[in-house]
């Protein structure tokens, strides 16, 4: 091993291997190899300007202990930065510390690695590097020892109900409802950031941790430290970026179904809203508002005058969000020119197409400046220019045909590289345009995001989720684990997607549950696809705006009196609120904490909110405990140490317990922390 001290960097050599690790901002190390070659200067999540402290760098010799029992000295160094602290010894092995204090080591089992106490002959190394056959990226694994005890959350949003994801292996991919956004937190107070955007998994299993990108140039990882999850986010987006305020015009209630038809139609609703008094802030146009996918364009005979439309709706005081997706038809009138540019998506092997719902089309390519600049002058033209104030940019993962990532290809090369920033390139053709076209405040609906998507103002939602007590419960964990990788805004479908019967009581049940949590998240948006289908299409053609089918009604009185009171009652106490909310949504820019968060986040020394994964905090004063189960009426809730009052009462409840509580239909359990 060579070690060499350089432009505030230890940079280490062996075995045609390069390591380089420097500051990175407050407490923290950014660790980068690369095999045959220096390291990029790539910096994928890491797009912000951060402090880079002078680090105090020391290579040194330690006693090494060989076969024959004799003692030599072999070299070593060490860098810190603050609280943290890499040491990599002479095989390249890397140990972690904070304040002194191991938190991660890399696993090495090989006999010429450490001294031999702790050697093996498994000939298993800590970065693995295999060459992908024809190309000039490598298969990349990295193992770490695991941690006795720890808990780690983050990492996006996998469809579970595990909030502690030690134990779990996890895609590093995106799909419809999974989202792969390589950020852990742990209890023993660091933050992880696999700062790679390739395919691949991470296994955090009891024997060992293994972190693998399936085609990459180089490993590149990001480590801070911190008193507790609060720090660590502070360091964690103040290197990735912050959610920008997010408008208090927009932290009431968002509209939407599937699908609205017509202009007409969504006029109606509008106005109906309005002679209930009940304001929306934004009512959502679905998809299929189209002739065919990849027009970006309203279908005129179904949306004569969206100008009109969108002057009406903002004369009500309502923001317009249209539905926009990757995916074009090859009977788009966009199709060839974007085929003969190169602006969409290529197949390595047999067809072109990528994408088969409704048509047979293949994804754009947003990794291609073109393609970006391409889609959203053909938005701007056709909706931006009308008055349409955001954009639903649904499929943003993008949904697949089948998931053979290794088939298909971008611009910034094979997917299996890179398919992870899609989302966010995606997003960025929108933010970046309306930016250029004075829009202050950008709110655009995803369905999917990556490492510092927070940045380009997006609400993402958990995707097209069925309408189940279970799914309403893996959503928490869900949207609580999204909010410890750096994605305040985070939204569900209210009820969940998929719906048979609206008019199913045990639904409807569901439906209130799910609207009382939805009321105490970052965005309260109704959405969903109501069955039955039997409601006919508009049109017989089988394309344009009123060939698919439309679910049924999605609005707050759809579901009968009793429950459109209970959701009034609860309308009323989203907008009381919105000082409060206002709040949460500046802190969320200021340091990066989450709008929903674990117990543990505002009471990280208290070993029982560890452990609780059925309640969260809104924010620092506000704890909330949803109802996950049929028929459930009463359930157990843990305060924390201080003082409590239930919303609704004046009693005040001394925490440090467990308390039974009640919790009717009309009444989910929420408790004010007193100062």
């Amino acid at each position: 091993m060579r070690f060499e001290i350089t432009d505030n960097a230890l940079v280490c050599r062996r075995r045609g291997e390069t390591l380089r690790i420097e500051p990175w901002g407050r407490d923290s190390l950014r660790v980068r190899a690369a095999m045959g070659m220096d390291v990029l200067d790539i910096p994928w999540a890491l797009t912000e300007t951060v402090e880079k402290p002078q680090a105090k760098i020391s290579v040194y010799e330690v006693d090494h202990w060989a076969g024959d029992g004799t003692i030599d000295k072999r070299p070593e160094a060490s860098i810190e930065n603050g609280r943290v602290k890499a040491v990599v010894n002479f095989a390249g092995v890397v140990t972690y510390l904070r304040d002194g204090k191991k938190i991660l080591r890399e696993y090495y089992r090989s006999y010429d690695g450490t001294i031999v106490k702790t050697s093996r002959c498994l000939k298993v190394v800590n970065r693995e590097w295999k060459g992908v056959q024809g190309g000039s990226e490598y298969a990349l694994t990295v193992r770490f020892d695991a941690n006795e005890g720890e808990k780690l959350y983050g990492m996006g949003q996998y469809q579970q109900k595990d909030l502690d994801l030690k134990g779990c292996t996890l895609e590093l991919c995106h799909r419809n409802s999974q989202i792969s956004i390589p950020f852990a937190v742990s209890s023993l107070g660091y933050g992880f950031l696999w700062n790679n955007p390739a395919v691949g998994s991470v296994t955090f299993a009891k024997n060992l941790t293994e972190w693998k990108a399936n085609s990459t140039k180089q490993m590149d990882i990001f480590i801070t430290c911190g008193d507790g999850p609060k720090d660590i986010l502070r360091n964690f987006t103040a290197a990735v970026g912050r959610a920008p305020m997010f408008p208090e015009d927009r932290m009431g209630l968002w509209q939407c179904k599937l699908r609205y038809r017509t202009q007409e139609e969504v006029l109606s609703v509008a106005r109906a809203y309005q002679k209930e008094g009940i304001h929306i802030d934004q009512i959502v146009i679905d998809f299929f508002h189209w002739p065919y996918q990849g027009d970006w364009r309203f279908d005129a005979k179904y949306w004569p005058d969206p100008k009109a439309m969108c002057d009406e709706l903002h004369e009500m005081g309502i923001k317009v969000i249209v539905s926009v997706w990757p995916s074009v038809d090859r009977k788009s009138e966009n199709f060839g020119e974007m085929e003969e540019r190169g602006l969409l998506m290529r197949t390595e092997r047999g067809a072109a197409q990528t994408y088969d719902y409704q048509g047979d089309c293949v994804e754009i390519d947003p990794f291609n400046p073109e393609t970006r600049k391409y889609i959203w002058e053909k938005c701007k033209q056709n909706y931006f220019d009308y008055g349409i104030d955001g954009f639903w940019l649904d499929n943003s993962e993008p949904d697949l045909g089948v998931y053979d990532f290794e088939n298909y290809r971008y611009q910034a090369g094979p997917a299996l590289s890179c398919s992870c920033m899609y989302p966010q390139w995606y997003s960025r053709a929108f933010f970046d345009g309306m930016k250029a076209e004075g829009v202050k405040d950008v709110v655009n609906l995803l369905r999917c995001g990556w490492a510092g998507s927070q940045k380009y103002g997006n609400v993402i939602w958990s995707g097209d989720v069925p309408s189940t007590f279970e799914s309403f419960r893996e959503q928490l964990q869900c949207g609580l684990n999204m909010g410890l990788a750096g994605i305040p805004w985070w939204t569900t479908d209210i009820g969940g997607f998929m719906t048979d019967d609206v008019n199913d009581p045990d639904f409807r049940q569901l439906l209130i549950r799910w609207y009382e949590f939805a009321v105490y998240s970052a965005v309260l948006r109704m959405h969903g696809d109501r069955g039955p289908y039997n409601i006919p299409p508009l049109d017989t053609r089988d394309f344009g705006g009123g060939y698919l089918h439309t679910g049924q009604n999605n609005e707050l009185w759809s579901y009968g009196e009793e429950n459109y009171a209970i959701m009034r009652k609860y309308y009323e106490k989203r907008i009381a609120m919105k000082p409060y909310i206002a709040s949460l949504y500046k802190e969320a820019h200021e340091n990066g904490s989450p709008i929903i968060r674990p117990m543990f986040y505002e009471f990280p020394s208290d070993p029982a909110c560890w452990g609780l994964e059925d309640q969260y905090m809104f924010g620092p004063e506000c704890l909330v405990a949803p109802i996950f189960e049929k028929d459930q009426f009463e359930r157990d809730v843990y305060l924390p140490e201080g003082k409590w009052v239930r919303e609704g009462t004046e009693e005040v409840i001394e925490g440090g317990k467990h308390i039974r509580v009640k919790a009717p239909i009309d009444d989910m359990p929420v408790f004010w922390k007193q100062q």
